[in-house]
């Protein structure tokens, strides 16, 4: 089942320290949390891509279900 989170909570970490994986570790995704702190951010590239994604509200994290 999917958690609820706030979307903007997620969106404003992602801004701020998506690139140190706090946006995934919010989310609920621990390892890839992880591996974007040790990549600091993927070098950039996966911060951009999450960024875009939480902005749109994608359902590509299936973990989550958005709310307001």
């Amino acid at each position: 089942m999917a958690e609820k989170k706030k979307w903007l909570v997620a969106l404003l970490l992602s801004i701020f320290v998506g690139s140190l994986g706090v946006d995934r570790f919010y989310m609920g995704y621990i390892g890839t949390g992880i591996l974007k702190l040790i990549t600091l951010g993927g070098f950039g590239l996966w911060w951009l891509i999450d960024l875009i994604l939480i902005a749109t509200r994608s359902t590509a994290f299936k973990k989550v279900q958005w709310v307001d």
